[in-house]
């Protein structure tokens, strides 16, 4: 009995680390990459109040976003606190921070895959509380395009 336990403990370690070391693979083909200027289309789905807005074209130069519209081209409110979910998310590189982040990796369940050639996320669930609803956080990049 112990032996089957440990096996399964040792299997799920493995899954574990195997998800985390994927997500690190992803990041260091996205630094290799050395892309400082880029535009994307960030869509966040969860149980919030800018739902609405998906998805959000964003324009990021040297780590900072230069431009943010929502899907009718108003500018999105970067500095509303209303907006803090969205702001972790607004780059490639706060978006990789936040899924090393601890409250990420502790989720009940997260499935993640990436971007072939450049290793950046391109879907993100997120679901923190199993049993809980409402929790679910689901990201996804799209239109991902290097600029000069």
């Amino acid at each position: 009995m112990k032996k089957i336990a440990l096996l399964i403990l040792a299997m799920i370690l493995a899954a574990c680390s195997a998800g985390g070391s994927e997500l690190s693979r992803n990041q260091a083909k996205w630094q290799e990459a050395g892309i400082t200027h880029y535009r994307f289309q960030l869509n966040v789905s969860c149980f919030c109040l800018f739902r609405s807005q998906m998805p959000l074209t964003i324009e990021v130069k040297d780590g900072e976003i230069i431009s943010m519209t929502d899907v009718n081209g108003e500018a999105f409110p970067m500095d509303d606190p209303m907006s803090d979910l969205v702001m972790k998310h607004a780059t490639i590189d706060r978006l990789f921070s936040e899924l090393k982040s601890d409250s990420v990796q502790t989720a009940d369940r997260l499935t993640m895959s990436f971007d072939a050639t450049y290793g950046y996320p391109v879907e993100v669930a997120i679901d923190f509380i199993e049993l809980a609803a409402d929790d679910e956080l689901y990201l996804s990049v799209s239109a991902f395009e290097p600029l000069p």
